[in-house]
């Protein structure tokens, strides 16, 4: 079964730079095969070399170590993702307005702290297991809803892939 590691905050600005040579060299001295990245915003699928209880943790101490940057990674298996396309509530006329927020453990709504919801639209937001989906109909960098929940500190590893980036890492765990 493949899987699909994302990176958070890697490659993004000038800090935390990780080539996705690195990174693919990093994932196969942990024993995973059949690696490749999508894109250079910190994808990465494999064959696990073993269970996937304890990858992104795994994965997060080899970055360290190789790199020196201390990086959050949340693991999705294959069907775990084909579930995250199927689920989506949003219509996708265009897959840079419609993003998933991947989560590191499941949380409430209210965790997150947001408050009414409706001060954000026209962003619509869906909490479903350890995926957010967020419509954002004007686009990420003018969505207050996206900025609340990127700058605020949440109660787990939060990553965020548009829906382009999610269809690809389905097909690619296939």
């Amino acid at each position: 079964m493949r899987v699909a590691a994302l990176l958070r905050g890697i490659n993004i600005g000038p800090r935390r730079r990780i080539a996705m040579p690195a990174l693919r060299e990093i994932a196969e001295s942990l024993g995973h095969t059949d690696v490749e990245t999508y894109l250079q915003s910190g994808n990465v699928v494999f064959n696990p070399a073993r269970g996937t209880d304890d990858l992104a943790a795994e994965l997060e101490k080899a970055i360290e170590t190789a790199t020196g940057h201390a990086v959050a990674v949340v693991v999705r298996t294959g069907p775990e993702l084909r579930g995250v396309v199927e689920g989506n509530p949003y219509p996708v006329d265009d897959p840079t307005k419609v993003v998933v927020a991947f989560l590191g453990e499941a949380v409430e709504l209210g965790d997150l702290s947001l408050g009414d919801l409706g001060s954000y639209l026209p962003d619509e937001l869906t909490l479903a297991g350890r995926e957010l989906y967020v419509s954002v109909p004007n686009g990420q960098g003018r969505s207050k809803l996206m900025d609340a929940l990127t700058k605020r500190r949440l109660p787990t590893t939060v990553t965020v892939r548009n829906w382009r980036t999610v269809t690809a890492l389905a097909e690619l765990t296939r």
